[in-house]
């Protein structure tokens, strides 16, 4: 037999000197061995990645850690604007007070204001809603506001509690005893970036305030004539 042939020949049959009994141990080592391998060999899954909240305004975004360096964007910086109009009218001073205390009756006067409601359970607090038509646009807002405490027959103020942000005054001057003079002061806030926008509007919100003005002394005098 060739040299070839006789070597696979060896490796190919079994072995005689090892019996059944020490097969059988070889192979309980074996499997016992595999076992441990396997039992201390853990896959360890990586830590999951921190996250973290970054806050933009009013929410925010969720943000891989490596983000954390970064900032939140700024709130825009906010600016009131005021505008003021003064009139004098021929009615006393406590009849104008009156009249302009009852806030449900502004829009009477004030076509801009399309509704005043007073909270029945809060008598303190009113709904406000606001309708104006101009520069191609039909604009309508609504917020809620507080009375603050008043002057008899010296000064009534308010401010939003939400919704549009803004206040407003008027203010009542004697001139004598059946005259007085009248300044309503109407405040709103805007961002600073559009300023020149709100300036470029003052003349006509000015106007608006004036007319107000006017509507309220003939309605006034004609309480008088009642």
């Amino acid at each position: 037999m060739p040299a070839a042939a006789t070597a696979i020949a060896h490796w190919s049959t079994p072995p005689t000197s090892l019996g059944r009994s020490q097969l059988s141990s070889t192979k309980n080592k074996s499997t016992a061995i595999l076992s441990n391998a396997i039992t201390t060999c853990k896959i360890k899954s990586p830590p999951p990645s921190s996250i973290s909240k970054v806050q933009y305004g009013y929410g925010y975004s969720k943000r891989n850690s490596v983000l954390t360096g970064f900032k939140p964007f700024s709130s825009p910086v906010m600016v009131w604007q005021d505008c003021s109009v003064k009139m004098e009218i021929d009615v006393p001073v406590g009849v104008a007070y009156n009249l302009y205390s009852d806030r449900e009756s502004i829009p009477r006067w004030m076509p801009i204001i399309s509704s005043v409601k007073v909270l029945k359970d809060k008598p303190d607090l009113s709904r406000w809603s606001l309708k104006y038509e101009g520069l191609g646009q039909n604009i309508e807002y609504s917020w809620l506001a507080r009375n603050m405490q008043p002057t008899p027959n010296q000064k009534i103020h308010w401010r939003s509690l939400e919704g549009v942000p803004n206040r407003g005054a008027i203010r009542f001057f004697r001139k004598g005893p059946s005259s007085c003079l009248l300044e309503l002061t109407v405040s709103y806030e805007v961002p600073e970036v559009l300023v020149p926008v709100a300036t470029a509007v003052q003349p006509i919100l000015e106007n608006l305030l004036r007319g107000g003005l006017e509507r309220f002394a003939k309605l006034a005098k004609s309480t008088l004539a009642d």
